[in-house]
């Protein structure tokens, strides 16, 4: 095995100049973003890992602790924002229309927080900005989430009838765009400084 190490640095390079000098660097570095987003997608759902974690206690009560982060900030923004009338039980928003926003552990964030740390550590750049751009990501996608959660409260109290579009085919992905747009200004403000 070690044997073949000088020619997969060899093939490694070759590829990387190629890259370069046909100026495909963008198309290859959002190739390789897109891999990883959804490879660590599928390893958390369909291969298992979300599985894997939730049966230790410990992961199952980070899940809920991180939805209650989501719940709390988002139930207080409903009613002292936006003075929607709701009542709140565990972890679940009631509105006066009947409506309600149960925020659950795959609300909690946990998911996104794992790709974009595992695609921070994976991706080329240096680890003294890594060490402070991987947790304000965190945080951003966390601030991304209390939105997500808000603008679902007022899309149930205005046009409930677009909920579950508005869940599943805008807010959950937009996910993935914040994601995105902190790792194009990761490449284009910080990869570059990493030494060669």
């Amino acid at each position: 095995m070690l044997q073949n190490q000088p020619v997969l640095k060899s093939g490694i390079k070759q590829l990387n100049e190629f890259i370069d000098h046909n100026k495909l660097r963008p198309i290859a570095d959002v190739f390789i973003f897109a891999v990883i987003i959804v490879l660590f997608h599928k390893f958390w759902w369909d291969w298992g890992f979300k599985s894997f974690l939730i049966s230790y206690t410990g992961f199952a009560e980070l899940e809920q602790f991180m939805a209650y982060q989501v719940f709390r900030p988002s139930a207080w923004i409903d009613q002292y924002i936006f003075g929607y009338d709701i009542t709140t039980r565990e972890s679940t928003i009631l509105f006066p229309n009947n409506g309600y926003i149960n925020v659950n552990g795959s609300c909690s964030g946990l998911k996104q927080f794992y790709q974009w740390i595992f695609l921070m550590v994976l991706f080329p750049g240096p680890w003294k900005q890594k060490l402070w751009y991987i947790p304000m990501g965190i945080l951003i996608i966390h601030m991304v989430n209390i939105f997500r959660i808000v603008a679902l409260s007022i899309i149930l109290m205005n046009w409930p009838d677009y909920w579950t579009f508005s869940h599943d085919w805008i807010l959950r992905p937009f996910f993935y765009v914040v994601i995105f747009v902190m790792w194009v200004v990761w490449v284009e403000k910080f990869k570059s400084r990493q030494k060669t």
